[in-house]
Protein backbone atom coordinates (compact mmCIF):
# COMPACT_ATOMS: atom_id res chain seq x y z
CA UNK A 1 0.00 0.00 0.00
CA UNK A 2 1.56 3.46 -1.06
CA UNK A 3 2.35 6.04 1.67
CA UNK A 4 -0.17 9.23 2.17
CA UNK A 5 2.83 11.29 1.31
CA UNK A 6 5.34 11.56 -1.31
CA UNK A 7 8.80 12.15 -0.57
CA UNK A 8 11.59 14.35 -3.01
CA UNK A 9 12.75 11.70 -5.03
CA UNK A 10 12.65 10.50 -8.80
CA UNK A 11 8.89 8.68 -7.69
CA UNK A 12 6.12 10.47 -9.99
CA UNK A 13 8.37 11.81 -12.37
CA UNK A 14 6.76 9.79 -15.44
CA UNK A 15 4.45 12.86 -15.63
CA UNK A 16 6.76 15.15 -16.45
CA UNK A 17 7.52 14.79 -20.60
CA UNK A 18 10.10 16.93 -20.10
CA UNK A 19 11.93 15.66 -16.91
CA UNK A 20 15.61 15.96 -18.77
CA UNK A 21 15.84 19.67 -18.13
CA UNK A 22 15.64 19.16 -14.56
CA UNK A 23 18.91 16.92 -14.97
CA UNK A 24 20.54 19.65 -17.61
CA UNK A 25 19.86 22.26 -15.13
CA UNK A 26 22.81 20.73 -12.86
CA UNK A 27 24.19 19.40 -14.95
CA UNK A 28 27.44 21.88 -15.72
CA UNK A 29 27.18 22.49 -11.46
CA UNK A 30 28.06 18.85 -10.86
CA UNK A 31 30.85 18.52 -13.78
CA UNK A 32 32.33 21.72 -12.44
CA UNK A 33 32.35 20.10 -8.47
CA UNK A 34 33.79 16.89 -10.03
CA UNK A 35 36.59 18.03 -11.46
CA UNK A 36 37.93 19.26 -8.27
CA UNK A 37 40.06 22.24 -9.63
CA UNK A 38 41.18 24.83 -7.04
CA UNK A 39 44.00 27.14 -6.05
CA UNK A 40 46.41 25.56 -3.83
CA UNK A 41 47.60 28.55 -2.86
CA UNK A 42 44.02 30.18 -1.39
CA UNK A 43 43.50 26.31 0.50
CA UNK A 44 46.35 26.59 2.24
CA UNK A 45 44.85 29.71 4.14
CA UNK A 46 41.80 30.44 6.18
CA UNK A 47 38.80 29.40 4.55
CA UNK A 48 37.59 32.99 5.58
CA UNK A 49 40.85 34.76 4.66
CA UNK A 50 40.77 32.71 1.46
CA UNK A 51 37.20 34.29 0.53
CA UNK A 52 38.34 37.61 1.62
CA UNK A 53 41.10 37.35 -1.16
CA UNK A 54 38.88 36.03 -3.53
CA UNK A 55 36.83 38.61 -2.74
CA UNK A 56 38.94 41.23 -3.42
CA UNK A 57 40.38 39.81 -6.38
CA UNK A 58 36.89 39.66 -7.80
CA UNK A 59 36.30 43.92 -7.44
CA UNK A 60 39.59 44.16 -8.93
CA UNK A 61 38.09 42.68 -12.17
CA UNK A 62 35.06 44.95 -12.00
CA UNK A 63 37.35 47.84 -11.16
CA UNK A 64 40.06 47.89 -13.18
CA UNK A 65 40.48 49.29 -16.34
CA UNK A 66 39.95 47.29 -19.53
CA UNK A 67 41.65 49.15 -21.78
CA UNK A 68 39.47 47.33 -24.77
CA UNK A 69 40.91 44.19 -23.29
CA UNK A 70 36.75 43.35 -22.19
CA UNK A 71 36.59 39.91 -23.65
CA UNK A 72 39.66 38.48 -22.79
CA UNK A 73 39.28 39.62 -18.91
CA UNK A 74 35.97 37.99 -19.00
CA UNK A 75 37.61 34.88 -20.35
CA UNK A 76 39.91 35.48 -17.30
CA UNK A 77 37.48 35.70 -14.84
CA UNK A 78 35.73 32.71 -15.77
CA UNK A 79 38.35 30.54 -15.22
CA UNK A 80 39.18 32.23 -11.95
CA UNK A 81 35.54 31.26 -11.09
CA UNK A 82 36.16 27.28 -12.53
CA UNK A 83 38.82 27.44 -9.69
CA UNK A 84 36.72 29.30 -6.87
CA UNK A 85 34.07 27.16 -7.82
CA UNK A 86 35.85 23.58 -8.00
CA UNK A 87 37.85 24.07 -4.72
CA UNK A 88 36.00 22.23 -2.40
CA UNK A 89 37.71 22.18 0.37
CA UNK A 90 37.14 25.66 1.13
CA UNK A 91 33.59 25.87 -0.67
CA UNK A 92 32.52 23.25 1.48
CA UNK A 93 33.31 25.08 4.40
CA UNK A 94 32.15 28.25 3.75
CA UNK A 95 29.69 28.11 0.51
CA UNK A 96 29.61 29.86 -2.92
CA UNK A 97 28.60 33.32 -1.64
CA UNK A 98 30.86 34.77 -4.62
CA UNK A 99 29.26 32.66 -7.05
CA UNK A 100 27.24 36.08 -8.06
CA UNK A 101 29.49 38.53 -7.66
CA UNK A 102 31.69 36.48 -10.46
CA UNK A 103 28.25 36.11 -12.34
CA UNK A 104 28.07 40.03 -12.47
CA UNK A 105 31.92 40.86 -13.23
CA UNK A 106 31.76 38.55 -16.39
CA UNK A 107 28.24 39.78 -17.76
CA UNK A 108 29.18 43.28 -17.57
CA UNK A 109 32.62 42.88 -19.31
CA UNK A 110 31.00 40.30 -21.88
CA UNK A 111 26.88 39.68 -21.96
CA UNK A 112 28.35 37.82 -25.20
CA UNK A 113 29.69 35.40 -23.40
CA UNK A 114 27.13 32.72 -24.44
CA UNK A 115 29.34 29.48 -23.10
CA UNK A 116 29.02 30.49 -19.49
CA UNK A 117 25.43 30.93 -19.03
CA UNK A 118 24.94 27.11 -18.32
CA UNK A 119 27.53 27.13 -15.68
CA UNK A 120 27.63 30.00 -13.64
CA UNK A 121 23.76 30.99 -13.89
CA UNK A 122 23.15 27.15 -12.95
CA UNK A 123 25.72 27.93 -9.84
CA UNK A 124 23.91 31.23 -9.04
CA UNK A 125 20.26 29.70 -8.75
CA UNK A 126 21.20 26.26 -7.14
CA UNK A 127 24.52 26.94 -5.32
CA UNK A 128 23.17 30.22 -3.77
CA UNK A 129 19.72 29.81 -4.09
CA UNK A 130 19.23 33.27 -6.03
CA UNK A 131 17.18 32.53 -9.12
CA UNK A 132 15.94 35.85 -9.45
CA UNK A 133 19.67 37.09 -9.81
CA UNK A 134 20.72 34.53 -12.11
CA UNK A 135 17.97 35.94 -14.51
CA UNK A 136 18.43 39.27 -13.94
CA UNK A 137 22.50 38.63 -15.26
CA UNK A 138 20.91 36.60 -17.91
CA UNK A 139 18.99 39.27 -19.15
CA UNK A 140 21.95 40.88 -20.23
CA UNK A 141 22.76 38.09 -22.11
CA UNK A 142 19.69 38.31 -24.00
CA UNK A 143 20.06 42.21 -24.42
CA UNK A 144 23.07 41.84 -26.16
CA UNK A 145 22.83 38.06 -27.85
CA UNK A 146 21.55 37.54 -31.36
CA UNK A 147 22.30 33.89 -33.13
CA UNK A 148 24.21 36.34 -35.81
CA UNK A 149 26.53 37.27 -33.33
CA UNK A 150 26.87 33.52 -31.15
CA UNK A 151 25.16 30.63 -32.35
CA UNK A 152 24.73 29.65 -28.92
CA UNK A 153 22.87 32.39 -27.89
CA UNK A 154 20.09 29.86 -27.33
CA UNK A 155 21.82 28.96 -24.11
CA UNK A 156 20.69 31.90 -22.26
CA UNK A 157 17.10 31.66 -22.92
CA UNK A 158 17.26 28.17 -22.60
CA UNK A 159 18.74 28.17 -18.86
CA UNK A 160 16.70 31.78 -17.92
CA UNK A 161 13.29 29.28 -18.74
CA UNK A 162 15.32 26.50 -16.29
CA UNK A 163 15.35 28.45 -13.75
CA UNK A 164 11.44 30.05 -14.20
CA UNK A 165 10.02 26.40 -14.28
CA UNK A 166 12.41 24.99 -12.14
CA UNK A 167 12.78 27.06 -9.23
CA UNK A 168 10.01 30.29 -9.47
CA UNK A 169 7.16 28.22 -10.53
CA UNK A 170 6.96 30.93 -13.68
CA UNK A 171 5.59 28.70 -16.11
CA UNK A 172 4.51 31.63 -18.65
CA UNK A 173 7.62 32.93 -18.61
CA UNK A 174 9.50 29.16 -19.26
CA UNK A 175 6.75 28.79 -21.77
CA UNK A 176 8.58 32.31 -23.88
CA UNK A 177 12.05 31.30 -23.21
CA UNK A 178 11.71 27.99 -24.43
CA UNK A 179 9.98 29.13 -27.36
CA UNK A 180 12.63 31.51 -27.75
CA UNK A 181 15.42 29.75 -27.36
CA UNK A 182 13.78 27.01 -30.14
CA UNK A 183 13.71 30.40 -32.87
CA UNK A 184 17.55 31.22 -31.62
CA UNK A 185 18.47 27.80 -32.79
CA UNK A 186 17.56 28.42 -36.40
CA UNK A 187 19.69 28.54 -39.18
CA UNK A 188 22.30 27.53 -37.06
CA UNK A 189 24.33 24.14 -36.36
CA UNK A 190 21.75 23.70 -33.69
CA UNK A 191 18.60 23.74 -35.18
CA UNK A 192 18.31 20.21 -34.01
CA UNK A 193 17.20 21.50 -30.37
CA UNK A 194 14.36 23.87 -31.71
CA UNK A 195 12.06 20.44 -31.32
CA UNK A 196 13.18 19.54 -27.91
CA UNK A 197 12.54 23.45 -26.95
CA UNK A 198 9.64 24.49 -28.72
CA UNK A 199 8.42 20.68 -27.56
CA UNK A 200 8.88 21.82 -23.82
CA UNK A 201 7.02 24.96 -24.03
CA UNK A 202 3.91 22.72 -25.51
CA UNK A 203 3.91 20.51 -23.15
CA UNK A 204 4.43 23.35 -20.07
CA UNK A 205 0.80 25.32 -22.05
CA UNK A 206 -1.14 21.64 -21.46
CA UNK A 207 0.77 20.20 -18.11
CA UNK A 208 1.50 24.13 -15.73
CA UNK A 209 1.37 22.38 -12.74
CA UNK A 210 5.14 22.78 -11.19
CA UNK A 211 4.67 22.31 -7.51
CA UNK A 212 6.39 18.75 -7.23
CA UNK A 213 9.31 19.78 -9.65
CA UNK A 214 10.02 22.77 -7.89
CA UNK A 215 9.92 21.00 -4.74
CA UNK A 216 12.52 18.52 -5.88
CA UNK A 217 14.92 21.62 -7.38
CA UNK A 218 14.22 23.54 -3.63
CA UNK A 219 15.17 19.86 -1.95
CA UNK A 220 18.56 20.22 -3.93
CA UNK A 221 19.53 23.90 -2.90
CA UNK A 222 18.45 22.88 0.87
CA UNK A 223 20.48 19.12 0.97
CA UNK A 224 23.22 20.58 -0.75
CA UNK A 225 23.99 24.24 0.98
CA UNK A 226 25.74 24.66 4.41
CA UNK A 227 24.94 28.22 4.04
CA UNK A 228 22.02 28.43 7.10
CA UNK A 229 20.34 31.71 4.51
CA UNK A 230 20.32 29.69 1.53
CA UNK A 231 18.97 26.71 3.25
CA UNK A 232 15.97 29.15 5.35
CA UNK A 233 14.97 30.22 1.79
CA UNK A 234 14.68 26.90 0.04
CA UNK A 235 12.89 25.22 3.16
CA UNK A 236 10.12 28.43 2.94
CA UNK A 237 9.63 27.94 -0.29
CA UNK A 238 8.90 24.11 -0.16
CA UNK A 239 6.49 25.05 3.03
CA UNK A 240 4.98 27.38 0.22
CA UNK A 241 4.51 24.91 -1.76
CA UNK A 242 2.53 22.69 0.47
CA UNK A 243 5.17 20.62 1.86
CA UNK A 244 5.70 19.67 5.68
CA UNK A 245 9.37 19.36 7.15
CA UNK A 246 9.77 15.75 9.04
CA UNK A 247 12.52 14.23 10.06
CA UNK A 248 13.46 10.89 10.03
CA UNK A 249 14.26 7.83 12.30
CA UNK A 250 17.72 8.68 11.34
CA UNK A 251 17.73 12.18 11.42
CA UNK A 252 17.71 13.26 7.81
CA UNK A 253 15.19 16.25 6.68
CA UNK A 254 12.94 15.62 4.38
CA UNK A 255 10.11 17.82 2.84
CA UNK A 256 7.04 16.05 1.45
CA UNK A 257 3.72 16.76 -0.19
CA UNK A 258 0.18 15.61 0.67
CA UNK A 259 -1.00 12.39 -1.67
CA UNK A 260 -3.04 13.69 -4.12
CA UNK A 261 -6.39 12.01 -4.95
Amino acid sequence: MESKVQTVTARGWGEWGTVAIAIVALAGAMIMQQTRLGNPRLAQLDPRQAEQQEALQVQMLRRSPTLGFDNMIANYAFLKWVQYFGDEEIRDQIGYSLNKEYFDAITRLDPRFAEIYPFISTAVSFAQGEPELGIQYMERGVAALSPEINPKAFLVWRFKGLDQLLLLGDIPGSIESHEMAAQWTLGTEYEDYAELYQGAADFLRTQPDSTRIRLWSWNEVYQNSINESVKQRAEQEMLNLGASKQITEEGQVIFVLPETP
